[in-house]
């Protein structure tokens, strides 16, 4: 479980942020909606460490990544370090290296927090590239690839690691429905299987109808309603409505 408690984050003065509580679940697809501006992908940055919070916490399974004192120490600098090993990221747009290769990619995680073998490598990245229906590409480049596909090798490459938790922000950003759908129900899928803790930023609807196990709405900053996709066509929120 991720747990973010009273998040609060401002860029020159501006509250983005305002204290902002919400668990996430182990296990579940839990999916973070709102409007262009809403603060939700400030939350899943100070999530992940890009952005530190003003105050607040987030923790992993109740440790603490985010408290800023405490990081101070040795010890905590290292835990921080560990729980990030165990994150495994989607970028919108994918972010893949042009210059390397689909497998390379997809061993860059690897390379750079693992001691494998090459060969465990190799082996680790085609087990991935084939759970997300992506084979013969190995020696592609992503300029050479769909966006559908680039967006499976990104998920390969988050998912290289046997990561606890993933966090993705907008991974249908760009593509066809039929192929966010695609895109969907892989991340669904794999979330199930492997009980990870995954949380997607979107603003696709159909996403949250389909996978929206939990769904946790940001409005001006603010946690707005929370439920999951069999509710929230009942719910009496103006905003959702």
């Amino acid at each position: 479980m991720i747990e973010a408690k009273n998040i609060t984050k401002s860029f020159n003065n501006t509250k983005v942020l305002k204290d902002v509580s919400v668990s996430f679940e182990k296990g579940k697809a839990n999916l973070v909606i709102g409007q262009s501006g809403s603060g939700k992908t400030v939350l899943i940055k100070c999530m992940i460490g890009l952005h530190e919070v003003d105050s607040g916490r987030v923790t992993y399974d109740g440790r603490i990544f985010s408290d800023m004192k405490s990081r101070k120490k040795v010890g905590n600098k290292n835990e921080r370090k560990n729980i990030r090993k165990e994150i495994g990221m989607m970028f919108q747009g994918g972010a893949l290296f042009d210059s390397l290769t689909v497998v390379e990619n997809v061993i860059f995680p690897l390379s750079m927090f693992t001691e494998m073998t090459e060969e465990e490598k190799l082996e680790r990245a085609s087990f991935c590239l084939k759970r997300v229906n992506l084979e013969n590409v190995n020696q592609r480049f992503p300029a050479e690839l769909s966006g559908g596909m680039q967006k499976r090798v990104a998920i390969a490459r988050a998912i290289s690691m046997k990561p606890k938790y993933l966090l993705c922000d907008e991974p249908n950003s760009g593509l066809d429905p039929k192929t966010a759908i695609v895109i969907d129900n892989l991340i669904h899928e794999i979330t199930h299987e492997f009980n990870i803790t995954t949380v997607i930023n979107t603003h696709d609807m159909n996403s949250v109808m389909e996978i929206g196990d939990k769904i946790v709405f940001i409005h001006n900053g603010e946690k707005w309603w929370e439920g999951n996709k069999d509710n929230i066509l009942e719910t009496d929120n103006e905003e959702l409505n």
